[in-house]
């Protein structure tokens, strides 16, 4: 009663079927993956938050990548705003999903490369084509305290478009600043934690760090499905057979029948 296995379509179905378990394991372990990757960068992020701030010249410098157990870590430094250097980065949200600016403005120290430091967020008003209105930086000599952060590059999704404005980027990047202004810039940048005066553009808030996101839950849905799969397969083996049972059996008493009534 199991020949059918060996038909064209059984065939098929069983080799899909065999095909689709491996697939959806791997995927199970992908989600699983990117669970794991996303609790560990919610702890890297909360024990770099809590860290004690230290001066940015012991987790930065010229030309070098901040390293990723540094990101997110407190800093302390001084230095003199400059505002001649300060340029504005396009398409950026505030919390509340509005659009507008970061503000980059570099803090030079007495001695030593500068600190790029993004001052916050300025909304998008009047014509986009034109510088927006600043803030003015605080004046004469400052100390901030900001988080270490990695400079961006395409790879994170966003578009270095060529001919914007002057003094408008889309990237927030030390080395192409200290290209544009000729100076050394320690690597990475600094979101400004403050001291932020009233008027000042809108500090960029802290990372959530408390959100899993629902990989895990993807993760069991895939391994579910993996195992659904042989279960779904026996159920429609015994059904085909014993539609074929009946089929034959009434196929056997079909002549008996017709031969009694005859009689």
């Amino acid at each position: 009663m199991y020949r059918f296995l060996l038909s064209r379509q059984w065939v098929i179905l069983t080799l899909v079927g065999l095909a689709l378990i491996p697939v959806m394991i791997k995927l199970g372990f992908w989600q699983y993956h990117r669970h794991e990757h996303r609790v560990a960068r919610n702890d890297q992020v909360a024990q770099s938050l809590a860290a004690d701030p230290v001066p940015v010249t012991r987790l930065a410098a010229p030309g070098r990548p901040v390293p990723h157990d540094d990101v997110w870590r407190r800093i302390t430094a001084s230095g003199t705003y400059d505002t001649k250097g300060e340029v504005v980065v396009r398409l950026r949200t505030d919390s509340d999903g509005n659009q507008g600016y970061f503000v980059l403005t570099p803090l030079v120290p007495d001695s030593g490369p500068a600190l790029l430091v993004n001052r916050g967020w300025i909304p998008a008003n009047g014509d986009l084509t034109k510088l927006p209105h600043i803030p003015p930086a605080p004046k004469g000599k400052v100390s901030v305290v900001g988080r270490l952060r990695a400079d961006e590059n395409t790879g994170s999704g966003i578009k270095d478009t060529e001919g914007l404005p002057d003094r408008q980027v889309m990237l927030i990047s030390s080395e192409q600043r200290a290209k544009a202004q000729h100076r050394p810039f320690l690597g990475g940048y600094v979101e400004l934690v403050g001291p932020v005066a009233k008027g000042q553009p809108k500090p960029v808030p802290a990372p959530d760090h408390s959100e899993i996101g629902p990989h895990m839950a993807y993760a069991v849905q895939w391994w579910l499905f993996s195992g659904f799969v042989p279960v779904g397969w026996f159920i429609l083996v015994r059904r085909e057979r014993r539609d074929r049972a009946a089929e034959a059996a009434k196929a056997a008493d079909g002549p008996s029948a017709e031969a009694a009534a005859v009689a």
